[in-house]
């Protein structure tokens, strides 16, 4: 892997913030990160080449002729005021590649006198696309802990965080470079869906820490169009349940406990759980009551690649 820089700007930033974001559930991180670093106009400084680090999931077919495709990007901007660097990366990577890239990436963000590095990424759970969005932190250091409530950020008290993201907090302790990430909540049942709604949240708190302030008003068109995807979801829940769909007593379930707007979050607790059940055990039951419940529900397709996965994570142990 190699730095691909247009020119040198180490000594120009005064001690940087670092920002960083890799593709994830609902693509939150990554697509807040790459709002802000364009309206504030960030200049591109370069790219990493990440190619060797990553193998191709599929060939490309063109009339007939298979070629291999483009390497993923992961390009870098640079800001003076505020003194910015900013990340952008299509691809996530494990296992010792990303060994390798925390590696090289902490090298350059010390090169370059980085102060302080944010990710960005989501936190799933099982609600309404009306929930109110909360964003969640965590960092390395008590220092930058503590900076984040002020910034409207609820502290993460127990869990872990996968990806890039997360991994980025715990090999920047190492060299003691504070760092801290943000996880603004989304409806798990969207996971596979773009969530700018939630993007925007982690901008919000940004917009604190940075002293700047973004326009969004881009941003809010795409959220009005995902709040209707998401509002024709939940309404079809409706009118299944309606259309006599909803579990018989023979199940165990009480629906008449559950209020009307309630039901969509139900539903996708209970498949949350199933969810979380199939991967535990790896039942063949369990994953055939999963299936029925999707079915149940109109809902197969919007997780499908998720359920298949399932399986995928069982062949592979």
């Amino acid at each position: 892997m190699k730095f691909d820089l247009h020119h040198d700007i180490r000594g120009e930033l005064d001690s940087p913030t670092f920002l960083a974001g890799w593709p994830g559930m609902g693509n939150v991180g990554a697509t807040a990160i790459g709002y802000l670093r364009a309206d504030l106009k960030a200049e591109l400084l370069g790219e990493i080449d990440v190619s060797e680090l990553v193998a191709p999931e599929a060939i490309v077919i063109k009339e007939g002729l298979a070629e291999l495709p483009g390497p993923p990007a992961s390009p870098i901007y640079y800001l003076k005021h505020p003194p910015l660097l900013i990340l952008e990366s299509e691809v996530q990577v494990g296992g010792t590649a990303a060994l390798e890239l925390m590696k090289d990436i902490l090298d350059f963000a010390q090169d370059h006198e980085t102060a302080t590095i944010i990710t960005g990424a989501a936190f799933a759970m099982p609600v309404g696309r009306a929930e109110p969005v909360k964003v969640f932190g965590a960092a390395n250091e008590k220092a930058l802990r503590d900076r984040l409530p002020p910034a409207g950020v609820e502290l993460l008290q127990e869990g872990q965080i996968t990806g890039l993201n997360g991994l980025l907090l715990g090999f920047a302790g190492l060299r003691e470079i504070p760092a801290a990430c943000l996880l603004a909540t989304m409806p798990q049942y969207a996971i596979n869906i773009v969530n700018p709604k939630s993007s925007k949240e982690i901008i919000r708190v940004l917009e604190r820490i940075l002293g700047v302030e973004i326009d969004m008003t881009a941003l809010d068109e795409a959220i009005a169009q995902t709040d209707k995807l998401m509002e024709q979801i939940e309404n079809h829940i409706r009118k299944a349940f309606h259309a006599g769909e909803r579990p018989g007593e023979e199940e165990g379930e009480d629906w008449k406990e559950v209020e009307e707007e309630k039901v969509p979050q139900y539903v996708m607790e209970k498949i949350e759980r199933l969810f979380s059940e199939v991967k535990a055990t790896a039942s063949k039951e369990k994953a055939a009551q999963l299936k029925q419940e999707l079915d149940r529900w109109d809902l197969y397709k919007l997780y499908e690649d998720r359920f298949l996965n399932l399986f995928r994570e069982t062949d592979e142990k």
